[in-house]
């Protein structure tokens, strides 16, 4: 009875210092807490003035870098979801470090409707809106790289791949992850000269993104 004892609770040890030790369900249950909160949030800043129900039409179209910022973040955000939804239903389990790539890409995602608010704030202001721009465009890019690297750790050297997944389906997962660096890089260097064309621009590369992974 010793014996067996000491031999089930080795093999939990074994267990519990192998890779695999957190559970798949309970990282992609915080995961979309924090996308759904994230996505919540970006809704509050949408907001008209007090006195705006004498001309209520003007004040709402005078939101549209509200508007567009909005857009630009939501479909980021589901952008993101869709692709986290996928690489973690493809992994075989959830190491120590897909955990911490996973916390990378949260902060990233929580942290956006900050951005967002600076770009519906300041996108016609002339003194700032360069500095808006570009600050939201970092973001978006520093968010595609963090979800590009989840899928690059689970799929390098097929660590966390089952064995019958195919190389294809691998390239071909690989090509939608994989940042657009060359045009965000673009897009934010067009923010300097000319801010509100790029925020534009931050929208349809979002968009024409969340396109691709359907």
């Amino acid at each position: 009875m010793t014996d067996q004892r000491k031999t089930s609770l080795g093999g939990q040890g074994e267990r519990v210092a192998g890779r695999n030790v957190f559970s798949k369900s309970r990282l992609e249950a915080f995961s979309d807490g924090v996308f759904a909160i994230a996505i919540t949030l970006l809704v509050l800043d949408l907001a008209v003035g007090t006195g705006a129900h004498r001309h209520l039409l003007h004040a709402l179209a005078d939101l549209w870098p509200s508007y567009l910022a909005y857009a630009t973040s939501f479909f980021m955000i589901g952008l993101v979801w869709i692709g986290h939804h996928a690489i973690v239903s493809i992994s075989t389990g959830v190491d120590r470090r897909l955990v911490k790539i996973n916390l990378a890409l949260l902060f990233a995602v929580a942290f956006l409707p900050f951005p967002t608010r600076l770009l519906g704030e300041f996108i016609r202001d002339p003194h700032a809106e360069r500095v808006a721009a570009v600050f939201y465009g970092c973001w978006l890019l520093l968010i595609s790289v963090a979800l590009a690297g989840m899928w690059r750790y689970v799929s390098g050297k097929r660590r966390l791949l089952p064995d019958d997944f195919s190389q294809v389906s691998i390239d071909r997962m690989t090509r939608v992850f994989q940042p657009n660096i060359a045009l965000y890089g673009f897009a934010i260097a067009l923010a300097l000269i000319l801010p509100q064309v790029s925020a534009a621009l931050f929208l349809i590369i979002a968009m024409v993104a969340f396109i691709r992974t359907a």
